[in-house]
């Protein structure tokens, strides 16, 4: 494979790779610098991860192949040229892991967000239960995104969040915050809260 070709591809798997936590990432990274706000801007990208994955391992893939496979030798009699630094294979591993770390990400990105959540002491009558519907939530990271935008709010006494069943069930004190603020912040991630049931 030529040297052109060989990095094109390193380079195609590990930029698909990236893409396919692109909505994951911004959101840990805002969660760490306290920018919440900003984290949202890529989370239209979620569903085009599987297509992203599959791109990343079919370049990684084809890298690992062409390095592999045996390589024709010249009768000239020519001197072989020492491989550039990308065609090397300490080069393509570190690639291949870093696409790996970045395509998993989302399974433990959770250990990146702060813990924010407070101890409420409210009395029982004030206590309301909420069951916000949410679409657009697809793994782990989706789930600890909304539920560390959630538990910045005052008031919050408890959070679940599961990406499965789509909605978060919240505990909130009514004299603290509302329906309305609790919604805003789930939709400040980047996913829509569709319905809000109060149990």
């Amino acid at each position: 494979m030529s040297t052109t070709k060989s990095k094109g591809v390193v380079f195609t798997g590990v930029v698909a790779a990236i893409a396919a936590s692109s909505c994951c990432i911004p959101p840990v990274i805002a969660a760490i610098a306290g920018a919440g706000g900003a984290s949202s801007s890529l989370s239209w990208m979620e569903p085009y991860r599987p297509y992203l994955i599959g791109l990343a391992i079919l370049a990684i893939g084809y890298a690992w192949y062409s390095h592999l496979k045996p390589k024709t030798v010249d009768d000239c009699g020519c001197e072989i040229e020492k491989p550039k630094w990308y065609q090397t294979r300490t080069f393509l591993v570190s690639m291949t892991l870093f696409a790996a770390l970045s395509i998993s990400f989302p399974y433990y990105s959770g250990i990146f967000f702060p813990d924010n959540a407070k101890v409420v002491v409210a009395d029982e009558p004030n206590i309301k239960k909420l069951e916000v519907k949410i679409d657009g939530m697809t793994c782990d990271a989706c789930q600890n995104h909304v539920n560390h935008a959630v538990n910045d709010l005052n008031g919050i006494v408890s959070i679940e969040t599961s990406c499965v069943k789509g909605n978060s069930i919240i505990e909130y004190d009514k004299t603290k915050t509302n329906q309305d603020v609790i919604k805003r912040a789930v939709e400040s991630t980047g996913y829509t809260a569709t319905e809000l049931i109060q149990r």
